[in-house]
């Protein structure tokens, strides 16, 4: 599935810029986990909005509501975790104007070719899902810190002005660059993302993260490396353009000579003299800390005219960007960096551990429980996989019923629908099918007028 991320650490991200909830399912989180709920929320609020004069004035909460596999006593039970959080400030009646008219820099176009519907705030491409990619990532980020692991992340540069000096912090006697920049860098910062917002416009920016604690050898060659699972998890960040690990593409400008970082013992354990390669090689951890710095794009939506297309109407048009945008996305991507990293690494590191335990035993003669019990699994992940792509068509289709003035309930489509599914299905299991498409005829419904209504 396109909205899943993990093998081990499975998280899947469901719901839309402007639905009622956004939220994550989280598969595969040992049992017994603890969850500090308090530094959950205090990461969360790093990227929440509305909070400074430079993100949008959109205010949510952004709190992390737990419904199932998270105790009173905030343990893991070992069932699937899921969380939500209430979409509490949508305004879509913003985006009125643009049901047929893609904005440029947005993903409006391909998915209104893909979708039949262009979704207020970007639907699922909207950077507001990246919240629930935070309530995993901070929970991986807490496990992971267990482990002797650390992230942390900066800005690097925003709009050109680059941060240059060395702001570190001592963790295990490794460095690692602060999230916070100096006063003076801050302040130019600051003062480029006022002038685009004073203009009408946006700036870019890069940011940079650095993983200290990695045991050493974590990653293979050549599709499950370290580049590979973070770039995965990265570039399903909205607005990332490009990745790089260590000096990235400066290292091409030099020499073997220059490139290659020197071994050394020091302490009785073995460094780098030089970090060019950023902490991997062969897609495996050197021991060193993992340096990767990611380009985010300007914010697309701009309060300047731009060019576009009516597609409803077939015709060029003009349009001016409206609503409630950050004129720069990037500090408030600085969490978001560390959340997708911390998933990577901590599905590699549970992934890892999985591989070297010993085979559990063989189900006694008799007893086929285990066996069918994972064939349960793998259906249930079918059939999620199935529901959520019949969720979104059910989105689409609520769309176009709103634009066309036709009612949610259609009485003859759900009777065919059940008549034919009745004719697939074995006598004895029809009442069972009928009760369940029954079900999701409901929850489709439901599902569609509550769209409706927010829009």
């Amino acid at each position: 599935m396109s909205n899943t991320f993990g093998k081990t650490y499975r998280i899947t991200i469901f719901g839309e810029s402007h639905a009622p909830e956004i939220g994550v399912m989280i598969e595969g989180l040992p049992a017994g986990s603890v969850i500090d709920r308090a530094a959950l929320q205090a990461f969360l609020e790093r990227r929440a909005p509305g909070r400074s004069a430079y993100s949008t004035a959109r205010k949510e909460p952004d709190e992390a509501v737990f419904t199932e596999g998270l105790g009173a006593d905030g343990r893991s039970d070992g069932t699937p975790l899921k969380a939500v959080i209430r979409n509490t400030d949508v305004r879509s009646a913003d985006y009125d104007s643009f049901r047929s008219v893609p904005r440029p820099g947005h993903a409006d176009y391909p998915a209104y070719v893909k979708t039949g519907r262009i979704a207020p705030g970007g639907g699922k491409w909207s950077g507001r899902m990246t919240a629930p990619l935070c309530i995993a990532g901070g929970i991986a980020k807490q496990l992971l810190e267990k482990e002797g692991i650390r992230i942390a992340a900066r800005i690097r540069s925003i709009g050109g002005v680059s941060e240059t000096a060395p702001f570190t912090q001592e963790f295990d006697g490794q460095t690692v660059p602060v999230t916070a920049n100096s006063p003076l860098i801050a302040k130019r910062f600051e003062e480029k993302i006022a002038a685009a917002k004073a203009a009408g416009d946006s700036v870019g920016g890069v940011v940079e993260c650095c993983v200290i604690g990695l045991p050493v050898g974590l990653g293979d060659h050549p599709f499950g490396g370290l580049e590979n699972r973070i770039a995965e998890a990265i570039f399903g960040i909205p607005a990332v353009k490009g990745l790089e690990f260590g000096d990235g593409f400066a290292v091409s400008a030099l020499r073997g000579s220059e490139a290659n970082d020197a071994y050394r013992f020091e302490d009785g354990r073995v460094v780098t003299k030089t970090n060019h390669c950023g902490g991997v090689l062969g897609g495996m951890s050197n021991g060193m800390p993992l340096i990767f710095r990611a380009a985010f794009k300007p914010t697309p939506t701009i309060y300047k005219e731009q060019e576009s297309v009516d597609l409803a109407a077939g015709k060029n048009v003009i349009l001016k960007g409206k609503g409630r945008h950050d004129p720069c996305i990037v500090p408030r991507a600085v969490p978001v960096v560390e959340a997708a990293a911390a998933c990577a690494i901590y599905d590699m590191l549970l992934g890892e551990k999985e591989g070297k335990k010993e085979p559990a035993p063989s189900a006694p003669a008799g007893d086929p429980l285990s066996a069918l019990r994972e064939q349960i699994d793998a259906a249930d992940r079918q059939l999620l996989d199935a529901f959520l792509k019949r969720m979104d068509a059910a989105a689409a289709i609520a769309a176009h019923k709103k634009e066309n003035g036709l009612p949610v309930f259609d009485g003859a489509r759900e009777a065919a629908l059940l008549e034919k599914i009745a004719a697939c299905t074995p006598e004895a299991m029809q009442p069972y099918t009928n009760e369940l498409y029954q079900t999701l005829l409901r929850v489709s419904k439901d599902y569609q007028n509550a769209l409706l209504r927010e829009e």
